[in-house]
């Protein structure tokens, strides 16, 4: 076991603080300043630093901000007296695990640092279990079937659908089937087929001839050819329309299509694979999908399971995610303790693991400090509802077109500003008799967000997306229906 390194110019403190971790088993290194520390970590790195926040020589939290940068996930404990307060918050905020005003309780000192020891001790494991990490993740059961299904589908170019909730991953089944496939030299090409208007959705499969139709104005391959020799990703096939299914159903009996506008028939060497979310059983039986394009489709199904049929593999999802999110920030990767994790395990994640992805970024960005508290998640994972305010009886303002962007959380009168506003719009169109309301607010409010993520970044469309947790296709398709000028 690595040792808890204590540095301070305070002889009393340095011994006080050994004997009371050598009596409780713990290995202890003292140094009275920063300068032979930093000269002992070129060798060696500890279990658990704790620092003082003024010695001779060299400060603890220019001591914290070089040890940061060697080793990010170890924890530092900052000692402080009283007058040094604001100084040690703001290592705390900055990257220490805690802070330990002086004078102490011994008791309460050591068990803060028994408590960064675990800390260290889960960090090391994660590290090792994250270097051994496959492209996808899981250790649950119902996961370790889909990887033994990939396993032995690696070397087919047989007809796969994946199957599974929103959010649940379908996309990264199907780029892992592509990458062990004899086809993994070849293009992944992908393609929403629920985000992509019906009148485009053809020239999108297919392609289009120059001037097939109003605003081709140049000749366009197809998702089919640009994914020859590869595979094409057919998502939410469930919502493909029907006059589609017929064309989809002919190129896969026959390998033979046409482009828009085209006369001569085209070949192109594709492997399959399609995802939905929806019972396409049930589909079937509602006439809305093709039965002989469903067996045809239907020749290998994968399930994927919801993330909270895995709870399990959470711990290791949320870790991957905040790491992520930190490099993609640059900042440190925070931490979830225990209280933290078990939230997040209890949740039944409705929208599974998309929007474990999205509360760790948010996190990264929002959690005051390091260490990610239950307190600090999400209302939703907390099980509270904030309350909706008091609704007067008069009519209130309409909510704002959909070219003024929302106000943000904590403008105007308050947090909740925008539901009282939207529940003013809404008894006002309801006792006017209006009808459908919840069309013409549900189409503002959608309206209002994508205006508002557009205008804080700039109008870049896939970064808006990505701010909003939607897909860069569900954008594009909501402008359109929206009719927004952008």
């Amino acid at each position: 076991m690595k040792s808890i390194w204590v540095v301070d110019d305070d002889h009393s403190i340095r011994f006080v603080l050994e004997k009371a971790l050598s009596r409780e088993g713990m290995p202890v290194r003292s140094f009275s300043n920063t300068r032979d520390l930093l000269t002992a970590l070129e060798t060696d790195s500890p279990q658990v630093l704790v620092s003082d926040i003024r010695m001779p020589g060299g400060s603890g939290l220019d001591l914290l901000a070089k040890v940061r940068e060697q080793h990010p996930t170890l924890p530092v404990i900052i000692m402080t007296a009283y007058s040094d307060l604001d100084s040690a918050v703001a290592a705390f905020q900055g990257g220490a695990f805690e802070y330990l005003p002086k004078p102490f309780d011994l008791p309460r000192a050591v068990e803060l640092i028994r408590r960064a020891q675990e800390e260290s001790l889960r960090e090391a494991v994660a590290e090792e279990q994250a270097a051994q990490l496959p492209e996808m993740l899981g250790q649950a059961p119902a996961m370790q079937d889909v990887f033994r299904a990939i396993g032995r589908l690696s070397q087919s170019h047989v007809t796969v659908l994946i199957t599974g909730e929103s959010g649940s991953g379908k996309e990264l089944v199907a780029r892992a089937l592509h990458k062990h496939s004899p086809r993994a030299e070849g293009p992944f090409v992908a393609i929403n087929t629920a985000a992509i208007p019906k009148d485009l959705l053809e020239s999108e499969l297919f392609g289009h001839e120059r001037g097939a139709f109003t605003g081709a104005q140049a000749t366009r391959r197809g998702r089919f050819e640009q994914a020859d020799g590869g595979t094409l990703f057919l998502d939410e096939i469930g919502d493909m329309p029907l006059d589609l299914q017929t064309r989809l159903l002919r190129v896969l009996s026959d390998g033979q299509f046409y482009r828009v506008g085209g006369h001569s028939p085209l070949r192109s060497n594709v492997r399959v694979i399609a995802a939905t979310h929806q019972n396409l059983e049930e589909r079937v039986r509602q006439g809305a999908f093709r039965e002989d394009l469903f067996h045809r489709l239907n020749v290998i199904r994968l399930r994927l399971p919801a993330l909270r049929e895995r709870r399990e593999d959470i711990p290791v999802l949320a870790r991957y995610f905040l790491q992520r999110s930190a490099t993609e920030l640059g900042v440190e990767p925070k931490r979830l303790s225990d209280a933290a994790l078990s939230r997040l395990e209890n949740f039944d994640f409705p929208g599974n693991v998309r929007q474990l992805e999205n509360i760790c970024h948010w996190l990264s960005v929002m959690a005051p400090t390091q260490v990610v508290e239950a307190k600090d998640l999400p209302h939703e994972l907390l099980g509270v509802v904030m309350p909706a305010p008091a609704v007067p009886a008069a009519e209130g303002a309409p909510l704002p077109a959909p070219s003024s962007p929302v106000p943000a959380a904590g403008v105007g009168s308050g947090p909740d500003v925008w539901i009282t506003e939207m529940a003013r719009e809404a008894r006002r169109l309801l006792l006017a008799g209006e009808p459908d309301v919840w069309d013409q607010l549900t189409r503002r409010f959608e309206a209002s967000l994508i205006m508002t993520a557009l205008d804080i970044t700039r109008g870049r469309r896939i970064e808006a997306a990505q701010k909003l947790g939607i897909g860069r296709n569900t954008i594009t398709r909501k402008i359109q229906e929206l009719g927004l000028d952008v």
